[in-house]
């Protein structure tokens, strides 16, 4: 499902949460949204989804704008805090599905399917309401994606997970949205998220948008430094102006951009050592083979031409 939007303007007392001329999500991508807290993120999906009216503008998909009714059917929406009703996780699933008018063997058929796939299903008979936080996030991700709707939303899916339980979802994730929607817009402020997740990336920054497009072009072309801290750049400022550097590229020794690092703390593993300092007041790491440098000195370190972006003073 292709989602357009265009003028949008929504508005919280005199404060002004979105401002967006012109934003379009492409049918059958895994979209991110990415930004950092307040900048208009899930907003903007309650937007899409119709919970919230905008001041002005207007969202249209494949073309058309959707009353209320139809874009409850046609869209499912995972909410970052999840909610659920009085009993079992599988009746808060058949109840949403129910809502779908879907006949009794169909529902159980996506019950187990989606359970499965995002493997909760011995937990489809738990009360919903004592589920442990991680269980909860699954159950939402499960439930939404169980309504196989031509558009998914997700609101910070892999909050409240634990490290292990993340990583894993954060593997397998990509695959599910291919499995059960079509079209997915996922918020997130993690960079890391957006990168494993997304074919595409927007950037919102103060109800804004900043940069949007193929995940690989955002990725390669910040338009301003903020944008580029929020991407995982290394901004720095030197005497050509202000420079970022693309995540993982600095390497030590001589190079195209050269810099310099003032170590502060090494870390020790086997043969290689993780460095961390800072270029003017730029926290960076690199990592090393062979001994590590005191802290207190300073490192010659430099990157590929190609991976540095240049702005003005």
């Amino acid at each position: 499902m292709n989602v357009a939007a265009g003028g949008l303007v929504f508005r919280r007392g005199r404060r002004t949460v979105l401002a967006i001329p012109r934003l379009e999500f492409a049918s059958g991508r895994v979209i991110a949204l990415l930004g950092p807290n307040g900048s208009g993120k899930s907003t903007l999906l309650r937007l899409i989804s119709g919970l919230e009216r905008p001041a002005a503008g207007t969202i249209s998909f494949d073309g058309a704008e959707l009353r209320r009714r139809e874009r409850s059917q046609a869209i499912a929406f995972a909410f970052q805090d999840p909610v659920f009703i009085a009993g079992t996780v599988r009746e808060n699933f058949d109840l949403a599905l129910k809502l779908r008018k879907l006949p009794e063997t169909e529902r159980a058929a996506r019950i187990s399917e989606a359970a499965g796939a995002c493997g909760i299903a011995a937990l489809l008979d738990r009360n919903a309401h004592q589920l442990s936080g991680g269980e909860a996030q699954r159950a939402n991700l499960a439930r939404a994606l169980a309504l196989r709707a031509p558009l998914t939303l997700l609101d910070e899916p892999l909050s409240g997970l634990d490290a292990a339980g993340r990583r894993q979802l954060l593997h397998a994730l990509p695959g599910l949205l291919r499995e059960f929607t079509r079209t997915a817009i996922v918020v997130t402020h993690d960079r890391e998220e957006a990168v494993r997740l997304a074919d595409d990336l927007t950037v919102l920054v103060g109800g804004e948008v900043r940069a949007s497009g193929p995940k690989a072009t955002v990725l390669r072309h910040p338009p301003d430094p903020e944008t580029a801290e929020l991407l995982g750049f290394t901004v720095v400022e030197s005497d050509d102006g202000v420079l970022a550097i693309a995540p993982g590229a600095l390497r030590v020794g001589d190079g195209a951009a050269p810099f310099v690092m003032h170590v502060e703390t090494t870390t020790e593993s086997g043969s290689r050592s993780e460095i961390s300092g800072w270029i003017g007041a730029a926290p960076v790491t690199v990592v090393v083979d062979g001994p590590a440098p005191a802290p207190g000195t300073t490192l010659a370190v430099s990157a590929d031409a190609r991976d540095v972006v240049r702005f003005g003073r």
